[in-house]
Formats: C-alpha cells, structure tokens, sequence
C-alpha cells in the first residue's frame, strides 16, 4: 500500500495536479477564443465543446508538465523549488513518465478528433511547441516569450472550433494573450531567479531584472492594449467592456502590490492572475 501510494503522490506531483491553477491558466485562452467565436458568428455556446477544451486543457498541461520534467530533471534537482520533483529527486522512473506520458497524449488525441480538420491539425502542431519550449531556456533569455506561443495555443483551436476558419480577431486575442503570458511568468521567473544565475538557466526575469516593474508593467499595458482593439472588432456591448475595465483595474491592482524580491508575492501574482482572466472571459460571456 506505501509503494501505490507513494506512486501516485509521484504521479499527482509530475502531472501538477495538485497545482490548478497551471491548467486553468491554460484553460482560459482556450474561453478566449470559445466565447469570442461564438459572438464573432453569432452563435450559442455549445457545453460540449467547453467541456472538451477543459479535459483537454487539464491533459495537456500534463502532458507539457512530463515533458519538462523529463528534460530538465538534471536542472530541477539544483534548483530549491524544484528538486523534490519525482524525476528530479530520481523516485520515479524516466520509463513511468514516458508511459503516462503517451497514455495522456493518446487520450488528448482522442478527444482532438471531436472537431473539424483545421483545429485537428492546429491543435497536433501544438505538440511541436511543447517539445521545443524546455529547451528554450537553454538558448535565449526569452523562454516566457516561447511560453507564451505555446500556452495561449488554445486561443486559436477554440477559435477554430467554432469558426473553421482563421480571422484577424483570433490572431489579435492571440498575440495579446503572448504578451500577458510574459508578464506573469516572468514574476514567475523571480522565484527561482537565484538558483536560475547559479546554472546558468536564462529568462525574462533575469534579462529585466534591474527594470523588472516596467517591464511588466509593459507587457499588461499591451496585453489590454490588443485585447481592447479585438474585441472592439468583434462588437462587445457596453456592460461587457464595463467589466472588461474591472480585468483592467484589477490586473493594474496586482502589479502595484507585486514586491518581485518577495517570492511569496511573485508566487501570489501569479495565481491572482487566473482572476484576471476570469473577468476577461465573463465581459465575453456577457456578450454571447
């Protein structure tokens, strides 16, 4: 009983179930791109759809999870947030991850081919980003910008799903959701940025350090900069962009209180942000 149990805490822990707030920062550009769609076509929302996207969205968070951790298991056992990770601290075989992670990939697959063939094959070009992403930090001190390509995927498959079709309104949601996934996981980032300059791992963190507030501050100011002019495009009514202002306030609230040498505080801004996105996707739902 010890060793099933002590499997399957391995098994929570390298998929991060016990993390949520991962998958549902995953999760909520995939609404973006839903709920921005269906007003876009003038369409209701379909339940199935969405429940697709959120078992979809918890499976590939893992799936990108295992992989990291597979490539970067050498990296995580140097740095202090990190080296309890079961690959890491070698209680898990890399064949275990191996075959959860298949398992995953094969059941995110499935569930792929609910839609048409435009999001199929988007959503199968995802699985390139992912396998890049874990080397990214290797090569450039932008991985949260590669990050960001590959989170926010689910803008562009949700779109898809609706729509089947591209739009200059999906890509504008796209890239805004890119520039607000920079500015979180380059909080993020601080979190380990001591142990990051020890190995010699780059990031955004490090990159910005000495400017790191305006930085920041930058990457929301475009983030809403880009979202207000798509949804400007798309027609969302007057109580929508209300609330859309409240995400606004609300996100600027978060960086004045972020103290980014404190990682309790970089750690909290980071889960505040699904907040954030909550109040983007309900100005959207109002809409619909």
């Amino acid at each position: 009983m010890n060793t099933i149990k002590k499997k399957a805490l391995n098994y929570i822990s390298i998929t991060r179930l016990d993390k949520p707030t991962g998958w549902i920062l995953l999760f909520i550009p995939c609404i973006y791109g839903i709920f921005a769609a269906s007003i876009h076509t003038n369409q209701k929302l379909n339940p199935n759809i969405i429940i697709l996207f959120l078992i979809g969205a918890i499976l590939m968070r893992s799936v990108g999870c295992i992989f990291n951790d597979i490539i970067d298991r050498k990296i995580d056992a140097k740095v202090e947030r990190t080296k309890n990770r079961p690959l890491a601290n070698k209680t898990m075989a890399i064949y275990e991850a191996i075959a959860l992670l298949t398992i995953l990939l094969f059941i995110s697959f499935l569930i792929l081919l609910s839609f048409n063939l435009l999001t199929i094959y988007l959503g199968i070009s995802s699985i390139l980003l992912i396998m890049l992403y874990p080397f990214m930090k290797r090569i450039t001190y932008w991985p949260q910008l590669f990050l960001g390509f590959t989170f926010n995927w689910g803008v562009i498959i949700g779109w898809t799903a609706i729509t089947n079709s591209i739009d200059i309104e999906m890509i504008l949601i796209y890239i805004s959701s890119v520039f607000w996934t920079l500015g979180y996981d380059t909080v993020y980032g601080y979190q380990d940025i001591n142990d990051d300059k020890k190995i010699g791992v780059k990031s955004t963190s490090i990159l910005f350090e000495k400017n790191s507030k305006n930085i920041i501050w930058s990457f929301y100011g475009l983030n809403f900069l880009i979202m207000l002019i798509s949804l400007s495009l798309i027609g969302l009514n007057l109580i929508s962009i209300f609330v859309f202002l409240g995400a606004i306030l609300f996100a600027l609230y978060l960086v004045k209180k972020l103290d980014i040498t404190d990682k309790n505080s970089c750690a909290l801004f980071f889960s505040m942000n699904k907040y954030v996105g909550f109040l983007v996707c309900t100005s959207l739902l109002i809409s619909i």
